[in-house]
C-alpha cells in the first residue's frame, strides 16, 4: 500500500495489478493501517481535507470524517491496536489533536486538544499497542505523551536538551512505546534513542485511565553515528531504520540481535513486516560484522521497506536477499510522450531518469539514467523510429525510440531549459522552444551516405513565455508548417523552406489577443470546408483562426473548471466508422479532461476530473485514443486514464438540445426576468433600425441588424473593446461566407443569445480587474488608498489604450453622470459637448479610487467584499 498523489493505491506485486483508493480532492499527508491489515485510514491536507476509512479487502470507503481539521487539514494519523480509534493530528498553524471512534456516526471527536506552537509542528503519531487510551507523538524538538478518557485528553510534554545529558540528541524523527508498557523510545538523527521511563507507573485499569504517568527522559542511548529515520516494535523486538539503509534489530535492553544491510539500500522511509512467519532457514543469516549478539540465529518475519529514493525492496530474512519491487523516479516527472504506433509511453523525470513503460502490459520495458540534467520534455516522431528528451540545462539528445541510445551527439543550443518539443510530420525536422524565449530547428540531413541531425537555426521570437510550438502541414503542398505561441499574445509561423543554416525566417506575427493571454495551441480538425488553428486563453475562452489569414472566426466558452485549460491535445481516432466524430482532451492547473468537438459553448459537451491536486505537468494521449496520461510534476505521479466517450455523449445528451443548454446560462434562465429584458432590448433594437420617430407600419422580424450588435450587448451588461466588437461582428459577417460566398447582415435571436454567452466574460464583471488596474496606474494618497488624478484618467482613455476622442469622452461622461438635456431622444447622434468640462469638475471628485469609479461614475453595482 502506497500514496500516489490524492490516490492510494494496493500494489499487488504478483500478479503486476492495482487497486486504487480514490475519494480524495487533496494529496493525502498521512496513512495509517489497522493489526489485522483490514482497515486503511487516509488523510489530506487543503480546503475541504477529509479523512477516510477504507475496507481493504473490498476497496470500499466504509467512513468518511468531514471538516475534522478545517484549519489546514491533517498532518498525523494512528489506528488502535484494536482497531476502533483513530489519533489524529492537525496541520493548521495552532495544531489540534483529536481522538476518534471512527464506527459510530458521529462528526465530533471523542476529544480533542489544542497545542502550544512553541512544542513544535507535531508530524508523527502511534497507539501504546498495549493500550488504547494512550498515544505519543513527536515534532523535531519536542515528544508529547497523551492520554484520553473521561476527563478528555490530557497531555505533557516532558523536556529534553543536549543540556540534559550533556550530550547531542538531535532532531526526533519517530517514537515507540516498548513492548514492556513501562518506557517509549524516540529515534534521533544522532543516531541515538531516547528512553523515556514513567515517574508513576500505574498497575490498576481505573489508574491507567486517570492522568497520564508523567514520562522523563531517563538516558539517551547511542545506537549509531548515522541518522535514525525509522522506529518500530515488532513482537519483542525494537527495530531501526536509518540513512545508509540499514535495518537493525535490538532486544527489549537495546542489544544488537542483526542488522540487514545491502549498498543499493538509500535512508529509509518505512519497514512494514509480514503477517506469516518465513519457513525455518536452512542455515543462519548471513549479517553485517560483529552483529550476532548470541549463539542462538535470529531469524524475523520477511519486511518490505522503501526509500526516500523511491525505491521499495522486499527482504526476506531467512537468506538475506534484497529484492528490487520498485524503482521510480525521486524527482519531479515533468515530461511523458506516448509511441505513435505502439502501446509504450516514456516518463522523464527530474533525477534523470527516463523510463519506457508498456502501458497495455503495466510493465517496464527499458530505461536510461542522464547524470548531467534533468528532463524536461519529450517528443515522439510520428513514425516512432526517434525520441527527443530535452533538459533543464538546454541541451536536447534525440535518442533511438527502443534502446534510448543517442543516436547523434546532444545539441546545446539553448539557453534556458528546453520546454517544448515536436516533430514535423515527416520527420524531417525538430524544432524548441525554451524559456529564454527562443525557437531552435534541427534538420535531418544527409552526411556520409546516412541520415543524421544537425542544428539549423535558432530565434528569439517571442518576449515572454513560450506556451506551444506546433508544425502542421501546407494546404497546397505536403511542406511541413512550423508556429509558435507565446504569452506575449504573439502567433509566429516560420519559413522553413526560406530559412538556412543560422538563420530562421519569420513568414507572419500575429497579435492574437488584446488583453487575454493565450495559454495553448492545436491544429482543429477539419470538421468544415476552412481551416482552423483552435487557441484557449486565461479568461476561458477558446478561439478559432483561419489558418491562413490567422483571422479571428470563432470565440467560444470554454471548460470552466476552476482553472483555465494549460494544454489541449485532439484526440487520435482509430473508429473508421465514425470519422467526424471529433473530441479534445486538455489538462488545466490540476483537473484532466475531454471536450466534443466542434466546440459551441455547451457546458455539457465538456467533463473532467481531478488528476494532480498540487498540479499537473504534462498530458499524453495513446495513439489509439484510448488512453490519456497526466504528469503531476512535483507529486512524481503518472497517471493513465482510460477513456469513456460513450459516458461523455450521454452525459451531453442529457443536457439539453439545441438552445436549451444556452438558456440555463443565462441569469434565470429561459423564464427569467433577464431573458424577458433581453427580448425587450433585441425588439428596440429592431425599432432603432426602423427609425424612432417613422410614422410608416413597421415590419416586426425575429432578426436584427448586425450594427445592432454592440447596443445591445451592453444594454445587457457586457462591455466589448472597440476591437472584440469588430470580432464579434466578423465572426457573424462571415460566418457562412466559405460555404455560400455571401456576408450575413442580420442575427436572430437565438444565435445573439449564443453569441453573448460564447463572448461575455466567463464569470461577470470583476471588482479586482478595476482594482488592480488602479494598483497599475494610481499613487497612494494621504489615506493609504490607490487613487487616480481625475485629470491623469481624462488623460489616460484620451492617450492610451483604444483612445476616445475629447467628443466621445464628454459624451460618455454626461451621459453616465445623468446630465443629458431633456427631451434628448435616446440617440447620441446630436450632441453639444459644451458644459462638460464644468459638469466633470463638479461631479467627479479630484482624486478617484477604484470604487468611486465603479459606483459614482459607472453606476455599477459593488458586490461585498469578496472572501
Amino acid at each position: 500500500l502506497y500514496v500516489s498523489s490524492h490516490t492510494a493505491v494496493i500494489h499487488d506485486v504478483l500478479r503486476n495489478r492495482q487497486y486504487h483508493l480514490q475519494g480524495h480532492t487533496n494529496v493525502i499527508s498521512c496513512l495509517c493501517v489497522s493489526e489485522d491489515r483490514r482497515w486503511v485510514a487516509t488523510a489530506d491536507q487543503g480546503p475541504d481535507a477529509l479523512i477516510i476509512v477504507w475496507d481493504s479487502f473490498s476497496g470500499i470507503p466504509v467512513r468518511t470524517i468531514f471538516e475534522s481539521h478545517p484549519e489546514g487539514g491533517v498532518s498525523a494519523i494512528a489506528i488502535s491496536q484494536d482497531a476502533k480509534y483513530l489519533a489524529t493530528i492537525g496541520a493548521g498553524t495552532v495544531q489540534r489533536v483529536c481522538v476518534w471512534k471512527w464506527t459510530s456516526p458521529t462528526e465530533e471527536p471523542l476529544c480533542s486538544t489544542e497545542l502550544r506552537p512553541e512544542l513544535g509542528y507535531q508530524d508523527y503519531v502511534i497507539f501504546n499497542p498495549q493500550n488504547s487510551f494512550e498515544f505519543v507523538s513527536n515534532s523535531k524538538t519536542q515528544v508529547i505523551f497523551y492520554l484520553w478518557g473521561d476527563a478528555g485528553l490530557q497531555y505533557e510534554a516532558p523536556l529534553l536538551s543536549s543540556q540534559t545529558f550533556n550530550s547531542v540528541v538531535g532532531r526526533f524523527s519517530q517514537s515507540v512505546f516498548h513492548f514492556n508498557n513501562l518506557q517509549a523510545l524516540t529515534g534521533t538523527s544522532a543516531g541515538k534513542l531516547v528512553v523515556w521511563d514513567a515517574v508513576d507507573p500505574r498497575t490498576s485499569s481505573k489508574e491507567l485511565r486517570s492522568k497520564p504517568r508523567g514520562m522523563k527522559a531517563t538516558k539517551v542511548v547511542p545506537m549509531q553515528k548515522g541518522s535514525l529515520t525509522v522506529l518500530k516494535v515488532f513482537e519483542s523486538c525494537i527495530v531501526t531504520g536509518d540513512v545508509k539503509g540499514q535495518v537493525k534489530f535490538y532486544d527489549g535492553q537495546l542489544r544488537l540481535l542483526t542488522c540487514y544491510s545491502h549498498s543499493k539500500v538509500g535512508p529509509i522511509r518505512s519497514i512494514s513486516f509480514s503477517k506469516t512467519p518465513p519457513d525455518p532457514p536452512d542455515a543462519s543469516p548471513a549479517c553485517c560484522a560483529s552483529c550476532i549478539a548470541s549463539s542462538q540465529p535470529f531469524v524475523t518475519r520477511n519486511f518490505i521497506l522503501s526509500t526516500s529514493d523511491a525505491t521499495v525492496f522486499h527482504v526476506a530474512t531467512d537468506r538475506t536477499n534484497f529484492e528490487k519491487v520498485m524503482e521510480e523516479a525521486k524527482k519531479a516527472v515533468n515530461a511523458i510522450a506516448c509511441h505513435p504506433r505502439r502501446a509504450l509511453i516514456a516518463v522523464g523525470s527530474h533525477c534523470g531518469l527516463l523510463k519506457v513503460w508498456d502501458y497495455q502490459q503495466s510493465t517496464y520495458l527499458v530505461s536510461r539514467i542522464f547524470t548531467e540534467a534533468s528532463i524536461q520534455c519529450l517528443s515522439y516522431d510520428p513514425e516512432g523510429y526517434f525520441l527527443a528528451a530535452g533538459f533543464t540545462d538546454g541541451s536536447v539528445y534525440i535518442l533511438d525510440a527502443i534502446s534510448l541510445q543517442s543516436s547523434c551527439k546532444e545539441f546545446k543550443f539553448s539557453r534556458g531549459a528546453v520546454t517544448h518539443m515536436s516533430f514535423s510530420h515527416n520527420s524531417e525536422y525538430l524544432a524548441t522552444a525554451d524559456e529564454k524565449y527562443a525557437v531552435t530547428v534541427y534538420k535531418r540531413v544527409l552526411q556520409n551516405r546516412s541520415r543524421c541531425w544537425e542544428h539549423l537555426a535558432g530565434l528569439h521570437s517571442h518576449y515572454k513565455p513560450i506556451r506551444s510550438i506546433l508544425f502542421g502541414v501546407q494546404l497546397d503542398s505536403n511542406e511541413p508548417r512550423l508556429l509558435s505561441l507565446g504569452e506575449d499574445r504573439q502567433l509566429v509561423e516560420y519559413d522553413l523552406n526560406s530559412s538556412s543554416k543560422d538563420h530562421l525566417v519569420v513568414l507572419h506575427r500575429v497579435r492574437v489577443e488584446q488583453v487575454a493571454v493565450p495559454l495553448c495551441l492545436a491544429w482543429y480538425p477539419q470538421l468544415s470546408t476552412e481551416s482552423f488553428l483552435l487557441t484557449a486563453n486565461n479568461c476561458y475562452k477558446m478561439k478559432l483562426y483561419n489558418t491562413t489569414t490567422k483571422m479571428c472566426r470563432k470565440t467560444l466558452l470554454g471548460p470552466t473548471y476552476g482553472s483555465p485549460l494549460e494544454k489541449i491535445q485532439i484526440l487520435p481516432t482509430t473508429n473508421a466508422t465514425d470519422l467526424q466524430k471529433h473530441y479534445l482532451a486538455y489538462i488545466t492547473k490540476d483537473k484532466v479532461g475531454l471536450q466534443i468537438l466542434p466546440v459551441d459553448g455547451n457546458p455539457h459537451k465538456s467533463s473532467a476530473f481531478i488528476c494532480h491536486p498540487d498540479g499537473v505537468s504534462d498530458l499524453a494521449s495513446s495513439y489509439d485514443g484510448r488512453y490519456l496520461f497526466t504528469a503531476g510534476g512535483n507529486d512524481c505521479t503518472v497517471m493513465k486514464w482510460e477513456v469513456n466517450l460513450n459516458a461523455l455523449d450521454a452525459a451531453a445528451s442529457l443536457g439539453g438540445e439545441d438552445l436549451i443548454p444556452f438558456y440555463n446560462l443565462l441569469d434565470g434562465g429561459r423564464e427569467g426576468k433577464f431573458f424577458r429584458e433581453l427580448e425587450d432590448y433585441f425588439y428596440y433594437a429592431q425599432l432603432r433600425s426602423h427609425g424612432i420617430d417613422t410614422l410608416e407600419t413597421r415590419q416586426v422580424s425575429t432578426h436584427i441588424p448586425l450594427e445592432e450588435i454592440p447596443s445591445v450587448m451592453r444594454a445587457m451588461g457586457f462591455y466589448p473593446s472597440e476591437e472584440k466588437i469588430e470580432e464579434i461582428i466578423n465572426e457573424v459577417k462571415f460566418s457562412k461566407y466559405v460555404d455560400t460566398g455571401e456576408q450575413v447582415t442580420k442575427i436572430d435571436l437565438g444565435d445573439f443569445i449564443k453569441l453573448y454567452i460564447n463572448h461575455r466574460p466567463a464569470f461577470g464583471l470583476s471588482m479586482k480587474k478595476i482594482q488592480r488596474a488602479f494598483q497599475v496606474l494610481g499613487y497612494d494618497n494621504e489615506n493609504g488608498d490607490k487613487v487616480i488624478d481625475r485629470g491623469d484618467l481624462l488623460l489616460l482613455l484620451q492617450c492610451r489604450g483604444e483612445r476616445m476622442t475629447e467628443n466621445e469622452l464628454a459624451q460618455c461622461l454626461t451621459t453616465l453622470l445623468g446630465r443629458r438635456p431633456q427631451g434628448g431622444g435616446s440617440e447620441l447622434d446630436t450632441y453639444d459637448s459644451s458644459g462638460a468640462a464644468a459638469l466633470t469638475e463638479e461631479e467627479i471628485p479630484a482624486e478617484i479610487t477604484a470604487e468611486i469609479f465603479a459606483a459614482d461614475i459607472l453606476g455599477l453595482p459593488i458586490a461585498e467584499p469578496e472572501k
